[in-house]
Parts: structure tokens; C-alpha cells; sequence
């Protein structure tokens, strides 16, 4: 039994074996998928059409198969040779990172080379759906969409396989690790995965936007995501005498309320720079001055530049709070991953994909996010665009966003994600 394709007549792999999904079953009869609506039907090239018309539930299938077998950041072994098999059935040749997770392959030849992304890895959840597909693994699940972002990639790559002639190389990414930092695209760029690419697209799943929409947008679309860790030491002593000590509660208390403070009076407020705590820890008992505690929370920013600026800063600003109070520290500063940056012309490229793969109706703008999304490493070294899929099905049902364990999106957006993709693809080698 396997839910790798959603007809009967299941081939083997590229040596002829049989392909196998235990414990994965949709169902108990096998795998029955109904079609879903496909919103850009009609809209060609011939070839999309078709190739979508004969494969849609197989999409289905495998981001259904993918949502019930998460796998945590660099142990997506399962999802890799997943990914590997779908590819060298078509008779394409991937090739694996180093590490063993993660799948970039090239379709096409010639000089010119465009990137397409999908990251690949879970989230530390339990799934509290409901669904008949819902995660099989305790502790983790599918909760971001990266499920369908690996669906939608497939799909996309299969169909561009099947092309009569394309213009140019189209590379697939699938990257492991997103959910870390700084981030699983660092190890692609390091294997090699932008080489020769001239530019590099991704889609992200937005419960916001409904379903046959892309929100695009010039400039900025995610921030600069860093990790701070305080720890403060202190001799300690009795709660009556604390002129006799450093006062370690009242030192944290002071980079707490203070430190945001003084960086919104440091940095250009446009920029829209927050930090926001996230775990303090200290003491036991009322009356006693405890000698250690940390001090943890992310600091984020929409501006390059000022991301390149804030580590030194918060050094010396810490160092300045907590000189009068006589606690000792150490400073834990942890770069993250850079601010997701669309340059204009990758954008243009891209909404003139979206308006060819669902027409006008289809283009949404939409607005900049203080999350992070360690896409905006690729665009360190090569221009590109990302955008936000819409998955929500509408009123009157509910927005459940993600990273929540209920997150369910709207299927039809996956044929939304696999015509926009080449159809990026396509106008930016045209």
C-alpha cells in the first residue's frame, strides 16, 4: 500500500521497486482522494493543465501522507527519501545534502538558472485537529504548512519535468531545518544550492489571505529574528541586608524594563525594531537574594542595517544598566537569520507569475511581519522574492493561524502554489 500517488497503478522507484508508506494508510481501504477545485484551470500552458488535471490528488496525497509523518528540523530522513523517490520517478537526478536531509535538484538545461524553495521540517506540536491524516508522531507536526510548501514543490518540479521545453534550468530546493536558527538555508547555500542561480522564489502559507490569493510585496516581508540570553551572578544574601550584596531580582528587573527602552531611543524608529522577553528565571525562597539568574528573549528588526548594529549595542546598553548595581553578567547573543528582502524587480516577476497562474483576482499585497524566516539568507547572495499563499477558506470558517496546534488550511491552495511556481519560474527565465 502506498499514498505516494492517488491511483491504483502505483509504479516502483527508479530501480523498479515497489514504493511503501508503512503505518501511513489515508484510509483503511487504501488511498480514495476527491479532486479539489482548481482555481487557475484553464489557464495553461497546455501541458500544466493537463499534467494538473491527471495529478491533482496526487498532490493531495503526498502532503497528506507528508502532514501524518513529521519530522523534526535535520531528521527529515523520511521526508528526503520521499522527495528523492517522487524526483527519479520522472526520471530526474537529485542529490542529497551531506547531512542527509534535504533535496535539490535541477530540471531543464542551459546557462540561465532560477531557484524554487520549499523548506521541509516540523514543529515541535502536538496536532490537535481532528484530521483523518493528523500527525502519527507524538511531539511533532505539521502546524507551519511546510507540508504543503514540499507538496507544492513537488508538484511544481514534476510538472516543469513534463514540459515539452523550458526556457532555462529550474532548481528545486527543499531545505531542512527552517524551524531552527539560524536556519537549515545556510547548510543548502554551503553545499551549494545557489550556484549558478540568478534568482531564487519561495511561498509561505498565510491563514489570512483566502485561498486563490498571493500576497506580495517589495522590500521587507519578514524581520531579523535574534536570541539574547542574560545570565546574571551575584554573591547573594538575606533580603534585610541588600545593601551588603548586589540585588540580582532588582538588576534583572532593571535590563527588563529598561533595555527596551533605551534601544527604541537608539534605533530609528522606522525601522521597527522590538525586543520582547520571553523567560526570566531567579530564586526560590522570599527572603533571600539568589546568586544566578538568566534572562532570555528575541530581539527583531525589519532593517538590515540596523541588524548588523544591535549586537554591539545591546553589549554596551547591559553593560551600562547593570554597572551600578554591582551584579555580574555574561551576554549571550545569538544571531539569528536576516530580514526577508524582495528586491522590485523579482517581485514584479513573481506577481506577473501569480496573475498568469490565477489571473488578476489572484494578486494581493500584503503586510511586513516581525516573524522570521530564514529564506532571507539566500537573498544574502542572489535577488529573489517571497510570498505568502493564501489558505484560509473564507468566511463564515475560522483563521486558525499557525504554529497553533489547530492550523488546517484550505487544499485548493495547493494547486494555487504549483501553477504560481512555474509560472515564476517560466516568466523569470522568459
Amino acid at each position: 500500500m502506498t499514498v505516494l500517488d492517488s491511483r491504483p497503478d502505483v509504479p516502483g522507484d527508479h530501480e523498479g521497486n515497489p514504493i511503501a508508506a508503512p503505518g501511513a494508510l489515508l484510509t483503511e481501504a487504501g488511498v480514495s482522494m476527491a479532486p479539489v477545485e482548481d482555481l487557475g484551470a484553464g489557464r495553461g500552458p497546455f501541458w500544466l493543465d493537463d499534467w494538473l488535471r491527471a495529478n491533482a490528488t496526487d498532490v493531495l496525497a503526498w502532503r497528506r501522507h507528508i502532514h501524518a509523518n513529521p519530522e523534526l528540523s535535520r531528521n527529515e530522513f523520511g521526508t528526503t527519501e520521499l522527495i528523492v523517490s517522487l524526483l527519479r520517478r520522472v526520471g530526474l537526478k537529485p542529490w542529497v545534502l551531506p547531512g542527509g536531509t534535504g533535496v535539490v535538484c535541477d530540471i531543464g538545461k542551459g546557462e540561465r538558472c532560477v531557484a524554487l524553495r520549499a523548506d521541509i521540517d516540523a514543529l515541535p506540536l502536538t496536532e490537535d485537529t481532528g484530521l483523518p491524516y493528523s500527525s502519527t508522531t507524538e511531539g511533532a507536526a505539521h502546524m507551519c504548512g511546510h507540508d504543503a510548501h514540499t507538496a507544492i514543490l513537488l508538484g511544481a518540479g514534476r510538472a516543469l519535468a513534463g514540459a515539452p521545453e523550458l526556457p532555462g534550468r529550474v532548481r528545486l530546493i527543499f531545505q531542512p531545518a527552517e524551524e531552527v536558527m539560524p536556519g537549515g538555508a545556510l547548510d543548502m547555500i554551503a553545499a551549494g544550492a545557489l550556484e549558478g542561480v540568478e534568482r531564487i522564489y519561495g511561498l509561505h502559507c498565510d491563514p489570512r489571505l483566502e485561498a486563490g490569493k498571493v500576497g506580495t510585496r517589495v522590500g521587507a516581508l519578514t524581520s531579523a529574528a535574534d536570541l539574547i540570553e542574560l545570565r546574571l551572578t551575584s554573591p547573594g544574601g538575606h533580603t534585610s541586608r541588600p545593601h551588603l550584596t548586589a540585588d540580582l531580582v532588582y538588576a534583572l528587573g532593571t535590563v527588563i524594563t529598561s533595555l527596551p527602552s533605551v534601544l527604541s531611543r537608539r534605533v530609528d524608529p522606522r525601522s521597527g525594531t522590538v525586543l520582547v522577553w520571553g523567560a526570566v528565571h531567579a530564586g526560590q525562597a522570599a527572603n533571600a537574594v539568589p546568586q544566578d539568574g538568566v534572562l532570555r528573549g528575541t530581539l527583531r528588526t525589519a532593517d538590515h542595517e540596523v541588524w548588523k548594529s544591535l549586537e554591539p549595542l545591546v553589549a554596551s546598553s547591559v553593560e551600562s544598566l547593570l554597572a551600578p548595581t554591582g551584579v555580574g553578567f555574561s551576554l549571550d547573543y545569538r544571531r539569528g537569520v536576516p530580514p526577508v528582502v524582495s528586491d522590485a524587480e523579482s517581485t514584479a516577476l513573481m506577481r506577473a507569475g501569480v496573475e498568469a497562474a490565477v489571473g488578476e483576482t489572484g494578486l494581493a499585497g500584503t503586510e511586513q511581519s516581525s516573524g522570521g524566516e530564514d529564506f532571507g539568507w539566500y537573498l544574502e547572495h542572489v535577488g529573489g522574492a517571497f510570498a505568502r499563499l493564501g489558505v484560509w477558506s473564507g468566511p463564515p470558517a475560522p483563521q486558525a493561524d499557525i504554529h497553533r496546534p489547530t492550523f488546517i488550511l484550505d487544499e485548493r491552495a495547493l494547486l494555487v502554489g504549483v501553477r504560481t511556481l512555474v509560472h515564476t519560474a517560466l516568466a523569470s527565465l522568459a
